[in-house]
């Protein structure tokens, strides 16, 4: 597809025994953001690095702007930017000594090096840091001196790689206008994320979990196509209402929130608020229950088997070892 700026058809990675990727298939539209979610060990910074060239594809393809990886890596590398998730610069260099060193890495001619420094210490609010060292920026400001150095260069396709998971929600807010300016400028963005609200700004989304596609497609059209009846109960015993619920058959998910559970019933059963209903009142649980539209996380839940019983990780972007071992896999609410 020539609107396509990847490509991937079977992609596959095994470390030993282990399958971290196990037949991915992939097209990502150009000038989209587009999203990978998915549980810790899901695959997807393995996957990431396979489509920038840094891992070798067990089995299958991927092209990027229409050249195959890993044999067109060289010619790929100066059209793209990795951000990964942990903070990859110099911190005893300066704001600005980082923004030089990386626009000699890319190999940038002096004038448009320094043009495209000041373009993004302003563009990034980073004016005023310039000459401070890059080890004593907050979260956001590391995280905003990354953008400025793997966008430097101006490159066709970003790779982002769980990138605002230890920052905090307004820097994440102003995070994602910049990848919005940017997607509008022509720039194709595929970023890896464990934040529910992140997954919904994307314009596709791929859900991932134990190295294989579960789930693709616009996160509206994905909450509405969901195979389930989606039902809220509000109870002043959400605990004792869980359990309850969890011990029918035709329950496939019950997911808390505050005082509300979100229950996922089988399509095509009888009645379901009605069945709910008897369910608590058989429990000694008083609950309003009413039908209600599915959201991402239902989603979530519904395509990787998560059950209700698997606590999904705070918000707080702790991280835990990926697949390959060098980043976090885990999905926030």
């Amino acid at each position: 597809m020539s609107d396509a700026a990847i490509v991937a058809a079977g992609l596959t990675r095994t470390f030993g025994k282990l399958i971290a990727v196990d037949s991915v298939d992939l097209t990502i539209p150009k000038g989209k953001i587009y999203g990978f979610l998915g549980p810790n060990g899901s695959g997807k910074t393995t996957t990431i690095r396979m489509l920038c060239g840094l891992l070798k594809p067990s089995a299958g393809s991927a092209r990027v702007f229409g050249m195959e990886l890993p044999r067109d890596a060289e010619k790929v590398r100066p059209r793209i930017g990795y951000m990964t998730q942990k903070f990859s610069l110099y911190e005893d260099l300066t704001v600005r000594e980082n923004l030089e060193f990386m626009g000699r890495i890319y190999s940038m001619r002096r004038r448009r090096r320094r043009q495209r420094i000041e373009s993004n210490l302003a563009r990034y609010a980073l004016d005023d840091r310039q000459r401070q060292r890059a080890g004593t920026l907050s979260g956001g400001q590391k995280q905003r001196l990354a953008l400025a150095a793997v966008t430097l260069h101006e490159p066709e396709l970003l790779l982002l790689d769980e990138p605002t998971s230890a920052v905090d929600p307004q820097s994440r807010r102003d995070f994602w206008d910049g990848l919005f300016e940017l997607a509008e400028g022509g720039t194709t963005i595929l970023v890896s994320t464990h934040f529910m609200d992140e997954a919904e700004r994307c314009h596709r989304l791929a859900i991932l979990a134990e190295g294989r596609l579960v789930a693709e497609g616009v996160p509206r059209e994905l909450s509405s196509n969901i195979d389930a009846v989606v039902l809220e109960v509000e109870t002043d015993r959400p605990r004792r209402a869980r359990a309850a619920l969890r011990s029918v058959g035709f329950v496939r998910a019950v997911t808390q929130i505050g005082a509300r559970l979100h229950v996922m019933v089988e399509t095509g059963t009888d009645d379901p608020e009605a069945q709910v209903r008897a369910v608590l009142k058989s429990g000694g649980v008083a609950g309003i229950v009413e039908r209600v539209s599915a959201n991402l996380e239902d989603v979530f839940v519904a395509a990787t088997g998560f059950d209700g019983d698997v606590a999904l990780p705070a918000a707080d972007g702790s991280a835990g070892a990926d697949e390959s071992g060098a980043g976090s896999d885990e999905v926030h609410p």
